[in-house]
């Protein structure tokens, strides 16, 4: 195999032209082989193949820098720069990470997990090159979805001043994770066809240059002109108009045409965008075909796409998704957003069902967040449904837009605590922190499916704003028969005991309940209280059970600094209660990617970690008293 050559970074150099085009099936043939068993994201890896080939022969690593927006298309850009063997392991524990990593190789640039970053961080390295005097080419790779996140935006008016070089790569596959969405859609739409264009205005300038001792000159006039000869051709030039060179569009699976025009953008002076039209699942029929289903697939079947394992219990999502939609059908004042997550967050389903009050505002948390605030204030229900981890980014607008003015929006957040495989960018540990943080609103966790259905219920007819927290995966179905109804800032006592109380938040429910019989079966006495709200805190039933409990223990998946537990232990450490208080949860540090069972092991939030870390607080305890 000619992959097999491929050893070190820039060992694509060594190849001929005709060993190229077969390197480039041979990378799609291993990255379907490796993802079918361990999972991972393939469509965007197949899309950009070539295009990753291009620029390994056009850069040397690790000198130059490549970095990649969002970063989980980064799988070809590992096998070129030596890291192939590493796939075995691809997003386990200890292997190989599914984004770039910098202490993974000298060869990644820039630690990426999140979207509309490359552009910012790829102006601090230019930054940095000038001032240090250095001298080595600088990439950002964007999807023309994080296109329609701000900070790109941001940072393309800060490259519009550069005086060195800077290539922006637009890979554009017409797609994020969802259909794209916007003006920025439809503006890259028309440049797809404007080949015409580019073609004449490349021609134009040729001939202007040769013009002895003043084609420079004029060629510079024209280039700052706003209403030039561009204007005939593509009404707008978006890029241009900021003095961002434009260059493209350019097939984005022709290698020879790549390596060309990437060259061409290194001989530019200042900032330039190249812009290249690549087919997401390129080469793999069914993730051609369904580039959405094959974002971010599980292990499957190569021959019929299908995975090699179903589960028939619904997950946290399907779950909301469900009830959701059962409650729009009753209220016309229920609309829900997304911020390009329609089938990530399940919300899928109510947009074929209720189109005019369904919004996917693209890749713009932040947007997003204020949109819900403003529907709030015009008299909808709002429901935002937003991944933990992507939450973060609308942290002000939360605060700001939403909470200050008290207006009712409901904040679905999924895939909140270990979600495993995609590692430190992706783990929803900070939620339950930074959300407590804010006043006004009112944060709650479920227990099991059943009472994920009642607290959305309860979120929807609140009248303020309020947060609901799930996880990633299946629904717990245990403790079905504790349902007791959703009373505002209350918790919910399970068993009653003395001596040890556990309070949990949300889905530790399981692990909690097996700490407890753990305990029963050694002897001890120990209650069982789910926390349901975790702001407000219920002070109240913590008085209560400093009267009977000499040790209270919290379990949340969230890390302990801010998080559920040191609310309890502020509380108990202010109203002096006569109880020792032991936090279980997250180090104050980032999960890396793997199974999420080992995650929570090595985390210490296993069944046997928290049994005897809770006997031997008790004993000491005990003894000292």
């Amino acid at each position: 195999m000619i992959l097999d050559l491929i050893q070190k970074p820039n060992d694509i150099k060594k190849l001929s032209s005709e060993q190229l085009p077969v390197l480039a099936d041979e990378i799609r043939q291993f990255l379907i082989e490796k993802i079918s068993k361990t999972g991972g994201h393939l469509a965007s890896n197949l899309g950009v193949v070539e295009l990753t080939m291009a620029l390994h022969l056009v850069m040397n690593f690790p000198e130059d820098k490549l970095i990649w927006d969002v970063g989980h298309q980064s799988y070809t850009h590992k096998l070129l720069t030596g890291r192939k063997e590493g796939f075995d392991a691809l997003r386990k524990y200890g292997g190989l990470s599914g984004f770039p990593k910098r202490k993974e190789s000298d060869c990644d640039a820039f630690d990426t997990g999140h979207s509309s970053t490359s552009i910012s961080a790829g102006l601090g390295y230019v930054a940095a090159r000038e001032i240090l005097g250095e001298d080595h080419m600088v990439v950002s790779v964007i999807g023309d979805g994080s296109l329609t996140g701000g900070m790109a935006y941001e940072a393309l008016n800060n490259a519009s001043r550069l005086k060195s070089n800077f290539i922006i790569i637009l890979n554009d596959n017409n797609m994020s994770i969802s259909e794209n969405v916007g003006g920025m859609s439809k503006y890259l739409s028309s440049l797809r066809t404007a080949q015409a264009y580019t073609e004449l205005k490349r021609g134009v300038e040729d001939t202007l240059k040769k013009i002895p001792g003043k084609g420079d000159r004029i060629v510079h006039q024209i280039r700052k002109t706003k209403s030039g000869i561009k204007q005939l051709f593509v009404p707008g030039m978006f890029f241009e108009d900021m003095d961002i060179t434009y260059l493209g569009p350019v097939d984005g699976h022709d290698i020879r045409k790549l390596v060309k025009v990437i060259k061409e953008a290194r001989r530019v002076d200042h900032a330039v965008l190249v812009h290249v039209i690549t087919k997401k699942g390129k080469g793999y029929a069914p993730a051609e075909e369904n580039p959405s289903r094959f974002h971010g697939p599980g292990p499957f079947d190569i021959t019929t796409g299908e995975p090699t394992s179903v589960s028939a219990a619904d997950t946290y999502t399907e779950v909301f998704s469900k009830v959701l939609l059962d409650i729009a059908k009753k209220d016309e004042k229920v609309a829900a957003i997304t911020a390009a997550m329609a089938d990530g967050t399940g919300l899928a389903p109510f947009a074929r069902r209720f189109p005019n009050r369904f919004f996917d505002v693209g890749i713009a948390e932040e947007h997003a967040m204020t949109f819900a605030a403003g529907l709030a204030a015009g008299g909808m229900k709002p429901v935002f449904a937003v991944y933990s981890s992507f939450l973060q980014r609308a942290y002000d607008q939360t605060l700001h837009d939403v909470c200050l003015q008290n207006l009712p929006v409901v904040i679905a957040v999924d895939r909140a605590g270990l979600v495993g495989s995609d590692g430190e960018t992706h783990q929803g540990v900070f939620d339950l922190s930074f959300l407590s943080t804010i006043p006004n609103l009112t944060v709650i966790s479920p227990k099991n499916r059943w009472e994920l259905a009642d607290m959305l219920r309860f979120a929807v007819d609140f009248q303020y704003p309020i947060a609901i927290r799930y996880p990633r995966g299946e629904a717990y179905e245990g403790m079905r028969k504790f349902r007791a109804p959703i009373e505002y800032g209350r918790s919910e006592v399970l068993y009653e005991e003395e001596e040890i109380v556990i309070l949990f938040v949300g889905h530790m429910a399981e692990l909690a309940d097996r700490v407890r019989r753990r305990l029963k079966e050694t002897g001890y006495s120990c209650s069982l209280v789910n926390a349901r709200f975790v702001k407000p805190l219920d002070k109240e039933l913590l008085e209560e059970l400093a009267k009977d409990h000499c040790l209270f223990v919290t379990i949340e998946e969230n890390v302990l600094t801010g998080g559920f537990g040191e609310q309890v232990m502020d509380y108990v450490s202010c109203a002096k209660l006569d109880v020792c208080v032991r936090n279980i949860g997250i180090s104050d540090d980032y999960v890396e990617h793997g199974n999420v069972e080992l995650l929570r092991k090595e985390v210490g939030l296993d069944c046997e970690t928290i049994v005897k870390q809770v006997t031997t607080d008790y004993l000491l305890l005990k003894g000292n008293r």
